[in-house]
């Protein structure tokens, strides 16, 4: 069976969850408001579209015409669904499809790649020969028969979420609304987001493979507004992962709401701390953020192949203390980074990049695995079949150290813990950064003593990582929907690290005389 894109979209809109603000001010029913599309095949390519080992083998033939070292078909259908609420009204509610397939072909440095929305033969010949176009060698042989490769069962579900309907989701929105307003009178406004994705991709590789790989994703936000004396602060929390209903049990939700009200009120007694140089903890979990952005891009093969990357000349070079090791590890089960295969096709794994302080591993894609002649480390990953992969992080972390995190805190005459953060800017090949801390913690004389609020850290990736003197035992990845970008993509990751001291940071605070 094959249905243009048009029509089939057509058709789908016709099924799809369909929700308008005017039913639910309305006070309509939920049921009323909503009819659920037919559920998703399980190979919607071959079900809806008749992509068979026939049809690939055609197009991959077309893309390989002019001479190819690899080249990959990527197949596509995304559902998306997002709903907001503000004050206990749904504001915003919508869903989404989107589908097609990425063509690439690959010859030394050059890429060739297009992509079509229309899965027909006639338009995925067309999209092959425009990607072929850059080359003028002579034409390889594609395979005729593709071997299926295992599916993953990293992220299984009970239940896509393309087939779970908006009267699912909107008591869990009220939940987390009631529980943040009822804790503290202050707390004045209440806002909560969510957002779930049933992710259907293809892999079709020259060498001969077939990857199915069904991919779920929720991510859910509470931001909290609270007001006392005519000061206003706000502060957030989220849980993402790849999981379906029921995840959301009510003491996970009310722990995200606890959160997020207490990082909310402690801001009205916070202060800034004095500005200067002076040690900084990293708190366990959310200043994996550091790690990753400072550290863990400079460590991606891309960055090093063109000499960009501080890290280009120093494999098999002590980076940081022994006792720091820091893994990009794909296969952990549900976690919002987490793959069975990368975009590419290869099986994610653990690629450890420091061990036990020296550089051992960049994190490479087909491309660059070729050219330093090393096996791709399942790091080949792409926002959506409109573009080309490229060496991503997927959970990145450090891992457990020699200290415990009273005795770091012990250690600091005078210093801050960075706790929670909200933005932050890094120049990846030098690897410069600033981090903005909301929420953290004074130390003196080993002990903490204040809450601290606004606070710029500034620094260097790589000195950063020199400086670390300790580390803590406490190592946790942290669930907070973390999406990654990088050349104009989008890719959801997690990130983790332990307490971690760092001995000298710049901190931007109060000037003080």
């Amino acid at each position: 069976m094959t249905i243009k894109r048009r029509d089939f979209l057509g058709h789908v809109a016709a099924g799809s969850a369909i929700v308008t603000m005017p039913t639910f001010l309305s006070g309509c029913s939920v049921n009323q408001a909503t009819q659920m599309a037919a559920p998703t095949p399980e190979n919607p390519f071959m079900t809806w579209f008749g992509v068979d080992e026939a049809t690939i083998a055609r197009v991959m033939a077309e893309l390989t015409a002019n001479g190819a070292d690899t080249a990959d078909l990527y197949f596509q259908h995304q559902r998306t669904n997002n709903l907001s609420m503000e004050d206990g009204i749904v504001s915003r509610a919508n869903s989404s499809i989107s589908q097609g397939v990425g063509l690439r072909v690959v010859i030394g440095e050059q890429t060739g790649y297009a992509f079509t929305e229309d899965i027909t033969l006639n338009s995925m010949l067309a999209a092959a020969r425009t990607a072929a176009a850059i080359a003028n060698g002579t034409a390889v042989v594609a395979p005729q028969a593709y071997n299926p490769k295992k599916s993953g069962d990293l992220y299984t579900t009970e239940l896509p979420w393309a087939d779970v309907g908006i009267d699912k989701k909107l008591p869990i929105l009220k939940h987390v609304d009631a529980q943040a307003r009822k804790g503290d009178p202050s707390v004045k406004k209440v806002s909560v987001s969510w957002a779930d994705a049933d992710d259907r991709v293809m892999i079709a590789t020259l060498d001969g493979h077939l990857i199915m790989d069904h991919r779920p994703m929720t991510r859910l936000t509470a931001m909290v507004t609270a007001t006392r004396d005519g000061e206003i602060q706000s502060g957030y929390s989220n849980i993402a992962a790849r999981q379906d209903l029921s995840w959301y049990t009510e003491e996970r939700l009310d722990k995200m709401v606890e959160e997020a009200v207490d990082r909310t009120l402690i801001l009205f007694e916070a202060i800034r701390p004095p500005a200067g140089e002076m040690p900084v903890i990293l708190a366990a979990g959310a200043s994996g953020i550091l790690l990753h952005e400072a550290i863990g891009h400079g460590m991606e093969a891309d960055f090093n192949r063109k000499g960009t990357s501080i890290y280009s000349d120093m494999i098999g070079k002590k980076v940081a203390e022994s006792f720091v090791t820091i893994v990009d590890q794909g296969t952990i089960p549900r976690e919002r980074g987490a793959l069975n295969y990368d975009d590419e096709g290869n099986e994610c794994g653990r690629t450890t990049m420091v061990e036990n302080g020296i550089l051992r591993s960049y994190l490479h894609d087909s491309i660059s695995s070729r050219q330093y002649k090393v096996g791709a480390t399942g790091s080949g990953r792409r926002q959506s079949y409109q573009y080309s992969p490229m060496p991503r992080m997927t959970c990145t972390f450090m891992e457990d150290g020699p200290h415990t995190r009273d005795e770091i805190i012990a250690a600091v005459d005078h210093g801050i813990i960075a706790e929670t953060y909200t933005n932050g800017q890094v120049q990846i090949g030098a690897g410069d950064y600033t981090f903005y801390v909301k929420n953290g913690w004074l130390v003196e004389g080993g002990k903490i003593t204040a809450p601290i609020k606004d606070v710029n850290i500034i620094g260097n990736g790589p000195e950063s990582l020199k400086r670390i003197t300790m580390v803590a035992n406490d190592a946790k990845l942290d669930t907070g929907g973390w999406t990654c970008g990088k050349n104009g993509q989008q890719v959801p990751v997690s990130q983790g690290i332990p307490t971690v001291l760092v001995s000298n940071m710049t901190v931007g605070g109060e000037n003080v005389s």
